[in-house]
């Protein structure tokens, strides 16, 4: 007689890995939206600092920041914003910044976090090759799992879409998709990716799930940015907000709620997923935590700063936020 008991084995491990593949939904896109299992919908989380060595926001990629952004922000997302040049970046001490980068990705995949891989650099076009390398190798590592999206240039200067941004990304796309098929690849845009517009006039073409990256800083952007996410939406483009700020788009000064509260309005009503920027003690307007707040996570109130505690209520009711 047939033994089955190894083949029901075998059948019963696979579909518990991909049980255990399939806690979050894949992220698609369809027209100018980010689908979230086919669904329309956005997720929210907090981004981490830069991971240069040194730079001192390092210190918060920890399996226990993650965890608690998780449990006690009910965040649906985190970014790991991994710094590429000097001093301390990726490109001068590599193995550091990979092992921060792979403590979050796995605490967020161990927490059923939805998280961005950043290639978080001004000037990616100067170095397309160790870019390609780097995503390849991430997605060789994760690409297994809808968790992971790659962000593959933070913020582009004012430099030409069509000449070098677009063809920075296709080189750096094609490399992802010949591993990774599937997961999404957000790409900067113009001007502190804030020339949503000028992608949306050619956009990049011949690969699925890419999206687009919108940033914004409360107290210095307000509604001619606005004008311009709305006319790449209706070019069809889907937004992504890898990095938003309470304060001013130096990184300081004081909460800006009203305006905030304006594009959180917008960020809902248009279904476009978004991380507040940052995730550290720094001491200025934008850094959620207080100086001294640990790096483990379960932090307490008199941890966050105003914009840490404001910042957290926003993720912590985003699902069941209305648009006003």
């Amino acid at each position: 007689m047939l033994n089955l008991k190894p083949v029901l084995a075998a059948l019963l491990l696979s579909l518990f890995s991909l049980s255990a593949l399939a806690d979050v939904a894949p992220l698609t896109t369809k027209g100018n939206q980010v689908l979230i299992g086919g669904s329309t919908g956005s997720i929210a989380g907090p981004s981490l600092f830069w991971s240069n060595d040194g730079w001192g926001g390092d210190k918060f990629y920890t399996a226990g920041a993650v965890k608690t952004v998780a449990e006690d922000w009910n965040a649906e997302l985190v970014r790991a914003a991994m710094g590429i040049e000097t001093p301390g970046g990726y490109l001068e001490s590599p193995e550091s910044n990979l092992t921060k980068i792979r403590t979050v990705v796995d605490a967020a995949i161990t927490n059923d976090l939805y998280v961005i891989i950043d290639w978080h650099s001004h000037h990616a076009e100067d170095h397309p090759d160790s870019a390609v390398a780097f995503f390849t190798k991430m997605a060789e590592e994760y690409g297994e799992h809808p968790n992971v999206i790659y962000e593959i240039y933070n913020e582009p200067l004012d430099v030409s879409w069509t000449d070098t941004l677009k063809p920075y990304a296709v080189q750096v796309i094609e490399a992802i998709r010949a591993v990774d098929p599937d997961n999404l690849i957000v790409m900067g845009t113009p001007n502190w990716s804030q020339d949503v517009d000028v992608a949306a006039e050619s956009p990049i073409t011949g690969f699925q799930n890419i999206a687009y990256a919108l940033h914004f800083y409360a107290g210095t952007h307000t509604e001619s940015l606005r004008d311009k996410a709305r006319d790449a939406l209706d070019k069809g483009l889907p937004l992504f907000a890898t990095e938003w700020g309470t304060v001013n788009a130096n990184g300081d000064g004081d909460v800006a709620k009203a305006q905030t509260e304006i594009w959180m309005d917008f960020f809902k009503e248009h279904n476009i997923s978004h991380a507040n920027w940052a995730l550290n003690d720094k001491e200025e307007g934008a850094s959620a935590l207080v100086v001294g707040a640990s790096p483990e996570g379960d932090w307490s109130e008199k941890d966050y700063t105003a914009s840490g505690r404001y910042a957290r209520d926003i993720i912590r009711q985003w699902e069941a936020r209305e648009p006003q």
